[in-house]
């Protein structure tokens, strides 16, 4: 006989979300280790494809997207999701859910963590540049230096931010602080992020 344990865990919310009073969720995670005199070997490997289409039928109509999916050697399952709006505990639950209900127990031995892609964290994919245009960021370039500023555009090829720089303007003595549009192309940039605001 194989017994299942599960549970879940939550991670608190940001001082910016508590201000806004939202109800969003970080991360959801279900430990679905199997007990068993069975041989580990003839447990069958969690296939990520399959985690991944699973993912993607769920997501199908909604506004959330796929930032990340891990599947380790030893069979621990992570999904990061994400939307403009940020990541409900509920919408994590039902994901995580939908899941294991479309993996064998008796074949799979796995463990299972739904959530977002976390607040100030590096964006992974495209979609998550775009949601944050006219947003604060912090951009690092490949060559080292940091940026901080004003999300203006993203796309595959570049990303426009407006910093704040020195300038040296014609008929004064010394330079002063200005807003500077920066584009970078997309192979410049090593990462980035959403800059968060306790004020």
């Amino acid at each position: 006989m194989r017994i299942c344990k599960s549970r879940s865990t939550f991670a608190t919310q940001t001082k910016n979300e508590m201000k806004r009073g939202a109800h969003k969720a970080l991360r959801f995670s279900l430990k679905n280790r199997l007990t068993t005199s069975q041989p580990h070997n003839l447990i069958t490997m969690i296939d990520k494809e399959k985690v991944k289409a699973l993912v993607e039928q769920w997501l199908d109509g909604k506004e959330y997207f796929l930032t990340d999916l891990t599947v380790t050697p030893d069979d621990c399952i992570t999904v990061e999701i994400d939307q403009a709006e940020g990541v409900w505990i509920e919408d994590c639950v039902q994901l995580s859910r939908f899941i294991e209900d479309h993996l064998s127990r008796d074949e799979e031995d796995y463990e299972l963590e739904v959530g977002s892609a976390g607040l100030g964290q590096p964006f992974k994919v495209l979609r998550q540049w775009i949601n944050h245009i006219g947003k604060q960021v912090e951009v690092i370039t490949t060559d080292g230096r940091k940026l901080k500023g004003i999300l203006r555009e993203a796309s595959a090829e570049q990303i426009v931010i407006t910093v704040r720089q020195k300038v040296q303007t014609e008929g004064k003595k010394r330079p002063t602080l200005q807003d500077v549009d920066l584009t970078l192309p997309m192979a410049e940039v090593k990462s980035g992020k959403y800059l968060i605001d306790f004020k």
